[in-house]
């Protein structure tokens, strides 16, 4: 019988149908991505630096570079006029889309995904993040900034190396502002320490945690093997975590991608950071999910906004961690 469960973070429905699953292993890997011109030199790898505008920020030493972030060529959002609304008739409504656009390059190998990475590369990595989560917040017209990392063109990589978007905008996405309220209105403190907390007094959502962070596959999964990131300590912004804290956190989005790669194959999935808006002196819990492509959405689901999952999230999340044992 299929449930319907609330996702506490956006007040939204989803429904959990694991009759209507095939085996776990019969969900495809990625298709390979194959750059659009293989002849083309790939403008992320080393040697290449000419390909892309000047670097934001460059880590390395003795002149080899382990982390680039560079303006996107192709910027989503550009400019510093600040967000200005205007109307146009009655019912149509528009704004410039101003803002930063930025390529977070993580490793110089062409063939490294975050699943790859060494304790040291995965703490450099939110190191990183964290010193353009502070840049971007010093930016008078940004009020909240996005990271992301689609692996596998079927997430929307175009670029097979390795690589990550900042977004820098001046407006709060919809997705936030539900994070948002969702915080405001839980009368339990915090809504994500009350999680965590909650689910390793059962531990079967539970993919792994220390004291440092968890990893669970939330009740509220609204998408087979979704995986939600919390740091154990309570920090609004990205950028308000020590270097301790994001080192743990870098090494288990390391792990969690590495036991969705043992278990079902080298899938594309996006990852997602979210953090409370730069402004924000709320309630909020900064936080990562990750949403491996395993499905497509039909009618129902773009029609209603309900997503269906067809893995229920006990079930996902023990068969990672029979995963994480072996490793």
């Amino acid at each position: 019988m299929s449930q319907m469960r609330l996702n506490q973070l956006t007040g939204r429905w989803v429904t959990i149908v694991a009759e209507r699953a095939h085996r776990p292993t019969d969900f495809a890997p990625r298709a390979r991505l194959d750059d659009v011109d293989p002849s083309r030199p790939c403008p992320f790898c080393p040697g290449q630096e000419e390909s892309t505008p000047p670097a934001l920020e460059t880590v390395g030493d003795e002149g080899r570079w382990r982390v680039r972030v560079v303006p996107n060529l192709y910027p989503a959002f550009h400019g510093d006029e600040g967000f200005a609304v205007h109307h146009e008739g009655p019912v149509h409504v528009m704004a410039e889309g101003t803002g930063i656009h930025e390529v977070f390059v993580y490793s110089p190998d062409h063939d490294a995904s975050l699943d790859r990475l060494d304790d040291d590369t995965a703490a450099e990595f939110m190191w990183a993040l964290k010193r353009r989560f502070i840049d971007h917040a010093a930016t008078s017209h940004i009020r909240y900034t996005q990271a992301i990392v689609n692996h596998g063109r079927e997430a929307g990589a175009s670029l097979a190396h390795p690589h990550g978007q900042l977004l820098g905008l001046p407006f709060v996405p919809g997705e936030v502002l539900d994070e948002e309220r969702a915080f405001a209105r839980f009368a339990g403190g915090c809504l994500l320490c009350t999680t965590v907390e909650a689910e390793l007094a059962t531990g079967e959502r539970v993919v792994f945690a220390n004291d440092d962070v968890a990893v669970i596959c939330p009740y509220w999964s609204g998408s087979p093997y979704e995986l939600l990131i919390v740091p154990r300590r309570h920090e609004l912004h990205l950028q308000d975590a020590d270097d301790d804290s994001l080192a743990a956190v870098g090494r288990a989005l390391r792990d969690a991608t590495a036991f969705l790669n043992a278990l079902i194959g080298d899938v594309a999935y996006n990852v997602g950071f979210h953090t409370a808006p730069h402004a924000h002196v709320g309630e909020y819990h900064w936080h990562i999910h990750i949403w491996p492509n395993l499905v497509t959405q039909a009618g129902f689901e773009r029609g209603t906004g309900v997503l269906i999952n067809v893995v229920p999230p006990e079930q996902a999340a023990s068969s990672l961690r029979s995963v994480a044992t072996l490793a």
